[in-house]
């Protein structure tokens, strides 16, 4: 239990920290004029949030890395390991804060070309990757390894594990960033898959990267107060990008890939049913699902989008759950 102190302490401080700045961030956005603009081809009932305030990732960005920063020089855990993942935060962060404003000065929903982001990401990933073979692991697996679980063997990649490691943080990130739907979706959903990251570190004897992961939980909670329906304020891909990037870098440096895909299953989903959407309707010029990510899908299907989201929250619970049993196995 003692253990769990200083995340704990950067959760609640992380989550009056990012609640304040998303506040003062509102008024600021609004002058801005830094606005979502809704697609004209996504559900009619969303073309009303329109105007919202957006960048509202910056909060959970700061809030994150400041509190992790101040908890983890408090408690001496302070290491390169942990400065990695955050600088994985801000660099993810910074792509979707281009995009950001490129959507907000020419006042459109296109932003940045889906290769210039495939571009940056790959760029950070591979850098990351790098990196990883260094320092990831705790000392206990091959740079290049790969652990799996319920069979619980290590596998060395070899040349192999820089392509996994961009595969698993451009996924990552784009998936985070397709949850971001629904007021109170993506900030919801990461919450407890971040805070299951806790528990998971702790578990695996971690030091730094559970109060990280205490901070990003705790970002999204105070986050969550100004953006749950009706949203006053959206992350954006300041924020979900930056989310992404966050979760797949702690999950590499603990090896841990695979059980984030499992407590993130959500994330996992939402990705799925647009590469299937895509492909089935390229292939047939039919549709499996009403609209895709599959949370719309839900939506047209006559479902409220306060029980949407109340489902994906649910189902994300029950995700991180099995993720902790799995680690048991």
């Amino acid at each position: 239990m003692e253990s769990l102190i200083f995340p704990i302490t950067a959760l609640f401080a992380a989550w009056v920290l990012g609640a304040l700045l998303t506040k003062m961030l509102i008024p600021f956005l609004e002058k801005k004029q830094f606005r979502q603009f809704v697609r004209d081809e996504g559900p009619q009932s969303h073309l009303k949030k329109t105007g919202t305030p957006s960048m509202g990732g910056i909060a959970i960005i700061t809030a994150s890395c400041v509190c992790s920063l101040a908890v983890a020089l408090v408690a001496h855990v302070f290491t390169v390991e942990l400065a990695a993942v955050l600088v994985a935060m801000i660099l993810f962060g910074t792509i979707g804060f281009i995009d950001d404003y490129e959507k907000a000065v020419k006042k459109n929903n296109l932003g940045l070309s889906p290769k210039q982001k495939i571009v940056m990401q790959l760029v950070y990933s591979l850098a990351f990757g790098i990196f990883a073979m260094f320092f990831s692991g705790n000392g206990t697996a091959e740079g290049s390894a790969i652990w799996i679980p319920v069979a619980d063997v290590t596998i060395d990649l070899g040349i192999f594990y820089i392509p996994f490691i961009i595969f698993v943080m451009i996924a990552f990130s784009n998936a985070v960033n397709l949850t971001d739907g629904l007021d109170g979706l993506a900030s919801g959903v990461t919450s407890l898959v971040a805070f299951f990251m806790v528990v998971a570190a702790t578990f695996f004897g971690y030091a730094g990267q559970p109060i990280v992961f205490g901070a990003v939980a705790g970002a999204c909670l105070g986050f969550l107060v100004f953006n749950k329906n009706p949203a006053k304020i959206f992350m954006g891909d300041t924020g979900s990008m930056a989310l992404g990037g966050v979760l797949s870098a702690g999950a590499i440096m603990m090896k841990m890939e695979f059980l984030l895909a499992v407590a993130g299953l959500v994330y996992v989903i939402e990705a799925l049913s647009v590469v299937l959407q895509v492909t089935y309707f390229k292939k047939t010029k039919k549709r499996i699902f009403k609209m895709a990510p599959i949370h719309h899908h839900f939506e047209l299907c006559g479902m409220s989008e306060k029980k949407v989201v109340a489902m994906f929250w649910g189902f994300a619970t029950l995700s991180c759950l099995l993720a902790i049993v799995l680690m048991h196995i």
